[in-house]
C-alpha cells in the first residue's frame, strides 16, 4: 500500500493526469489496452534522437557503437527482469501480436495434418487468429479449453483433451477482458508431459506479476512494452534458447544473416537470427527506462496496491442495482486488475460515452474477444482496468459517474 505522499509522488511523474476532459479531471481507467507515460520515459525519446540516434551492430563509429550499447543493454535488463537464462532467449518485435505470429510461423514446420493446438475460451483475438490459419493450413485441428460461468477453465477438460497430438497450447496468463488468472503454471507441467510447446501472452501480466520464465518452465513468453508504462510498437518473444535454435527464422533480410552469397545463405546467432532488418532502437532504448520506473517502485508493491484497488472496485461497484460483474471468483486473488460489467439493458457504449463526457476512460465493446463475448451472451461490455497511479477515489468517482449514466439513460 501507498501513502498518500508515495501515490502523489507517483502520480506526478505523469504529466497526462494534469489533463481535463471536457472540462473534469482526467480519470483513466483504460490500462489494458495501453498504459500511460512516465516522464523518463518521454524525456528518454528526445534523449535518444537528440543525442546518440544510430543504427546499431553494423556502425564502427561512436553514435553507433553507443546506440549498439544502449539497446542492448536493455535486452540485459529484460532478461533480469522476466529472470530469462541467456540474454539471447529475449527477441524484439513489434509487441505482442507479432511474438505470437512470429511462433505460429515457426512451428509450421512442425504440424502435421491432424495434429491439435489448444487454445482457451477466453483468448484474446491475437491469440486465436494466427492459430486458426495455422490448422487451416497445416490441416490441423484447433481445440477450445472450456470455462465455467465465471470464465475460469475447466481444466478436468484440459486434462482429457491434451494428448501426444496437441503440438503447442497457447494461453494468456491473465485474460484482458476479465482479469482471471489461468493456472499457466499447472498447464505447463502437463503440457510438457505429451511433448507439447506452450505459449503464454504474457500482455496483461507482465507489469502486474513477479515474472519467473525459468521456474515456469514456459517454451514462449510474450509481451509488450505499452502495457508496461514503455512505448507502443515494441514488444519481445522469449524463447528458450535450445527450441528457438532448432527453429527457422520468421523474416529474411539485413543483420539476421551470417553470410549471404547467390548460392546460400547463412543466419546469424541468436537472437538475430530472429530479428530483421533495422529494429525499433529508440522504442528498445526507452523501454528501459520503463523498466528502470517499475523497478524502482517494486513490482510486488505494485501488484499488492492493484489487488487492493482491484478488490475495492468490486465491492464499490456491486452495490449499483443491476450491475452484472463478469469473471467473479470465490477466490479473489484469481482475478487482478480489471472489472468488466453490464448495467441492466443498457448498451455499454452508451454508458462509456456518458463517462467519457465526465473524464472517465474505460475500454467498451467486444475488447478484441468476441467468443468470450459470445460465452456470455452479451455484445459487448464495460471494461475499467488499473494501473499504480489510480486512486480509491477515482473508484468512488467512477461509481457515482455509473449512478449518474444509469439516471439519464434511463430517464
Amino acid at each position: 500500500m501507498f501513502s498518500e505522499e508515495e501515490l502523489q509522488k507517483i502520480r506526478n511523474q505523469f504529466p497526462i493526469l494534469k489533463e481535463k476532459i471536457y472540462s473534469n479531471p482526467l480519470v483513466y481507467m483504460d490500462n489494458a489496452a495501453t498504459t500511460q507515460k512516465p516522464l523518463q520515459v518521454i524525456n528518454a525519446w528526445k534523449d535518444f534522437y537528440s543525442k546518440i540516434n544510430a543504427n546499431v551492430h553494423r556502425g564502427t563509429h561512436f553514435l553507433s557503437q553507443q546506440s549498439t550499447i544502449q539497446m542492448e543493454s536493455v535486452r540485459k535488463k529484460l532478461k533480469n527482469f522476466i529472470h530469462a537464462r541467456y540474454s539471447s532467449e529475449i527477441f524484439f518485435t513489434k509487441g505482442t501480436t507479432e511474438s505470437i505470429n512470429l511462433v505460429a510461423s515457426m512451428i509450421s514446420d512442425f504440424i502435421n495434418e491432424g495434429d491439435e493446438i489448444m487454445i482457451s475460451s477466453i483468448e484474446h483475438h491475437s491469440n486465436i487468429v494466427p492459430w486458426q490459419i495455422l490448422c487451416e493450413r497445416k490441416k490441423a485441428v484447433l481445440k477450445i479449453i472450456p470455462i465455467f460461468d465465471n470464465g475460469m477453465l475447466k481444466l478436468e477438460d484440459f486434462d482429457s483433451m491434451i494428448s501426444y497430438k496437441t503440438k503447442i497450447v497457447a494461453i494468456s496468463h491473465i485474460s484482458n477482458v476479465i482479469g482471471i488468472i489461468n493456472p499457466i503454471k499447472y498447464i505447463i507441467h502437463e503440457s510438457h508431459k505429451y511433448k507439447s510447446f506452450v505459449l503464454v501472452d504474457g500482455a496483461q501480466a507482465i507489469s502486474n506479476l513477479n515474472l519467473d520464465v525459468q521456474n515456469l518452465d514456459v517454451d514462449f513468453y510474450v509481451f509488450s512494452a505499452h502495457k508496461m508504462y514503455g512505448p507502443t510498437g515494441i514488444g519481445v518473444l522469449y524463447g528458450k534458447k535450445e527450441i528457438m535454435n532448432r527453429m527457422k527464422p520468421y523474416q529474411f533480410g539485413g543483420e539476421m544473416i551470417k553470410n549471404v552469397n547467390f548460392k546460400k545463405t547463412t543466419f546469424s546467432d541468436l537472437p538475430f537470427k530472429f530479428e530483421a532488418g533495422t529494429p525499433n532502437i529508440g522504442g528498445i532504448i526507452v523501454w528501459g527506462k520503463a523498466i528502470d520506473f517499475v523497478e524502482r517502485i517494486g513490482i510486488l508493491k505494485i501488484k499488492s496496491y492493484k489487488e487492493k484497488l482491484t478488490k475495492y472496485a468490486i465491492k464499490q461497484l456491486s452495490l449499483i442495482t443491476g450491475i452484472k460483474l463478469y469473471g467473479m471468483t470465490n477466490d479473489f486473488y484469481k482475478k487482478f486488475g480489471i472489472v468488466s460489467f453490464n448495467l441492466d439493458k443498457l448498451h455499454c457504449f452508451d454508458i462509456g460515452l456518458i463517462l467519457d463526457r465526465l473524464g472517465i476512460a474505460v475500454r467498451t465493446g467486444h475488447l478484441c474477444a468476441q467468443p468470450l463475448m459470445n460465452f456470455f451472451k452479451v455484445p459487448g461490455m464495460i471494461r475499467a482496468s488499473f494501473s499504480v497511479y489510480n486512486t480509491f477515489q477515482e473508484i468512488d468517482y467512477l461509481f457515482d459517474s455509473i449512478l449518474k449514466a444509469k439516471k439519464i439513460l434511463k430517464h
